[in-house]
């Protein structure tokens, strides 16, 4: 067997992109040993250097880690366009233009694999498209961002605040100098975005999906959800809702014995449920230019052993806002007779049971926190807004949805 060269265009040369070339470096002779082909990095754009259409003329495979999604496209189809493969690790990208890409690689006979672009190392990908691709899948949760994962994970278990979580992220590599993206939800949402088209087969855009941050968390509800037994994750959440799906992401408490709850530091996770199967979870590391890059060459692999391709969504997914919830409630009220009967009849109202409540602090500080069963998200929310008229409420009321689902036994 000839060791046929594979020539890969690399688009970017960051931390993922200079790790990925070292690995091809290190497993080129492996590779060929039980493929046939060598890879090599045949050219390399970065700012100060490289002509991507040349670029993209003399690869057989373009790996793309230039992330953005401008002047990121245009190279992007004009490698599909070619007809090559391409390998990305662009959430944002996939997110945003996935229908133009899709249709440019069918017209072509290119292809576009994203193994890298969720969950780093994680192969959910491959799991979802290949694996599960003749499973019913009815819901999937993601722990998708390694950042926020990080920083609620020191919140708990030092009692650092938000600013000084995030700090030590920074300091250890974990967040970027400006980490709005990951803390705001943004990041998660596109990875959960391309999830969700895998799982139910339409297209879902970065657009279509409901998604809330970190940035007003405070260790005082993760002290008191401890007394609950509930752990904070950000959450990114894609289930069929009847004829619909719903995909969002947002702060959400587990129990404990909840598969996801014990997932910390910067590692990811991702739990599927499916008739066919009850509930897999899959964990590992969710960034680090090493663990993207084995990802990507997991994909460039795939090529080369002419593995199945993703098939591209048909249609735009049918959405929905309307889904169930349970909540945690917290309310800083003034301490007087009647106030708890009044917000368990205000919530009584809009249907809102209370599983567990605790009451603490006297005075200026009196607490009231709470766990509901689960309810349609819509009539909490009214509740809620309706509690903050109350005049013996102190501050807005802080609500954090929680998951019921602990998949015991």
């Amino acid at each position: 067997m000839s060791d046929q060269p594979l020539k890969i265009g690399l688009l970017g040369r960051g931390t993922v992109g200079s790790a990925f070339a070292e690995l091809v470096a290190a497993r080129a002779d492996e590779i060929a040993r039980l493929t046939g082909r060598r890879p090599e990095i045949s050219g390399v754009l970065t700012r100060s250097e490289g002509d991507a259409m040349q670029i993209i003329e003399q690869a057989d495979l373009i790996v793309e880690v230039m992330g953005g999604t401008e002047p990121t496209r245009d190279y992007v189809l004009a490698a599909l366009n070619a007809g090559l493969p391409v390998v990305s690790a662009n959430k944002q990208l996939l997110s945003r233009h996935g229908p133009e890409l899709w249709a440019a690689a069918e017209a072509s006979g290119g292809e576009l694999r994203f193994e890298a672009a969720v969950a780093g190392v994680v192969p959910v990908i491959r799991v979802l498209s290949e694996s599960l691709s003749g499973a019913q899948i009815d819901r999937i949760h993601g722990i998708v961002n390694g950042t926020t994962n990080f920083i609620l994970s020191e919140m708990a278990a030092t009692g650092a605040s938000y600013e000084d979580a995030l700090a030590q992220a920074q300091q250890l590599g974990f967040a970027e100098a400006d980490p709005t993206e990951d803390v705001s939800g943004s990041d998660a949402a596109a990875k959960m975005a391309l999830l969700a088209q895998l799982a139910f087969g339409g297209w879902v855009a970065l657009d279509d999906v409901v998604f809330e941050g970190i940035e007003e968390l405070t260790t005082e509800d993760i002290a008191y959800a401890k007394e609950f037994g509930l752990a904070l994750k950000l959450l990114g959440t894609a289930e069929r809702v009847g004829d619909a799906i719903s995909v969002r992401v947002h702060p959400a408490f587990l129990y404990a014995a909840h598969p996801l709850a014990n997932i910390n530091g910067s590692f990811n996770a991702v739990t599927i449920e499916s008739p066919a199967i009850t509930e897999i979870t899959l964990s590992g590391p969710g960034a680090g230019g090493p663990q993207t890059a084995s990802a990507l060459l997991g994909d460039v692999l795939s090529v080369i052993n002419g593995a199945p391709t993703i098939d591209a969504p048909r249609q735009d997914a049918k959405l929905t806002e309307e889904v169930e919830s349970a909540f945690y409630l917290h309310l800083e009220v003034a301490d007087q007779p009647g106030v708890l009967a009044q917000v368990a009849k205000l919530l009584g109202e809009h249907g809102v049971s209370v599983k567990s409540v605790a009451q603490s602090g006297l005075g200026d500080n009196a607490r009231l926190v709470m766990v509901t069963h689960s309810v349609l998200e819509s009539d909490f929310l009214s509740a809620r807004d309706e509690l903050a008229e109350f005049d013996f409420l102190r501050s807005q009321p802080r609500a954090i949805r929680v998951i019921d689902e602990q998949f015991i036994g």
